[in-house]
């Protein structure tokens, strides 16, 4: 299957080829995979994601999935790239990743029919959804700082634009260690269906991305964490979390919490259910 990157080669963003080990650029310079320093794999207008998609999710949080999928938007200053770090900030605890397969459209869609949205599709490449659930209280409607701040959108590492989603492995590793498990044959709703979901009433354009949804078990991480997406025929995602020098600040707008709400979900339960109590500090 054709995989291609965006990297920076010599100070300019190329698109390479993988070739094996080596990325290729079309004239002919090489680099390899390892030593590249590599960008995110398209240039979205937008980026949206599925809210709930996988069942293992939907069990774990005790609930059931809407008749339809929902969703919110990551603001494109969220992108990052395979190996970038990915920022915790100071008075956060609560970062957790979301391993997920990110469809990237390559033509204008609007108004198609799931059978047709496959021809929209330029391909799929991995995504890691992060979550700042510190902020959840307060935007839990429209998780715009709990999904969008900087840096919690990788994507990457590559392109690969003849790839069949159906059953495949999504594993998600925390220094190593297998931290979620799932396959897109547990989704309600499948890749077709997502875009032909959104287009029906917004129009998409070539490089915007829709992320699928994650199978159980996100779990907060903390800065020296090193955390991989691998998805069957897509590759590796790799980042590492750092702490963010400089704290949220304290004298304007909503202030990061560990209410039941936000314990809860970032430690994989449905607060209004389980009645789980934040950790005395």
């Amino acid at each position: 299957m054709p995989e291609y990157r965006r990297i920076l080669l010599d100070g300019a963003v190329t698109r390479v080829r993988r070739e094996g080990d080596v990325l290729v650029s079309a004239d002919g310079r090489t680099v390899g995979a390892e030593d590249a320093v590599h960008l995110p794999p398209c240039e979205p207008t937008k980026i949206i994601a599925v809210h709930l998609n996988h069942r293992s999710r939907v069990e774990e949080f005790k609930t059931t999935l809407p008749p339809a999928p929902t969703y919110f938007h990551k603001p494109t200053s969220a992108l990052n790239a395979h190996k970038g770090a990915v920022v915790r900030p100071a008075r956060c605890e609560y970062l957790n990743y979301e391993g997920e397969v990110a469809i990237v459209i390559g033509r204008t869609a609007r108004n198609i029919s799931p059978e047709e949205a496959g021809a929209y599709i330029a391909g799929y490449t991995i995504g890691n959804d992060y979550g700042l659930h510190d902020f959840r209280d307060t935007d839990a409607g429209s998780m715009l700082r709990v999904k969008g701040s900087d840096t919690l959108c990788p994507l990457g590492p590559g392109l690969v634009d003849d790839w069949d989603f159906r059953g495949k492995r999504i594993r998600t590793y925390v220094n190593g260690e297998i931290a979620q498990d799932g396959s897109t044959d547990e989704m309600e709703w499948d890749m077709h269906y997502l875009v032909a979901d959104i287009a029906r009433t917004i129009t998409l354009y070539p490089g915007d991305v829709l992320l699928s949804g994650t199978p159980a078990n996100s779990r907060p991480v903390k800065p020296g964490d090193v955390v991989e997406v691998e998805v069957e025929g897509l590759g590796r995602l790799t980042n590492h979390i750092v702490e963010g020098p400089v704290p949220i600040r304290g004298d304007v707008g909503a202030q990061p919490t560990r209410s039941e709400e936000v314990v809860s979900t970032a430690l994989g339960g449905d607060w209004e259910f389980r009645g789980i109590r934040p950790p005395k500090r």
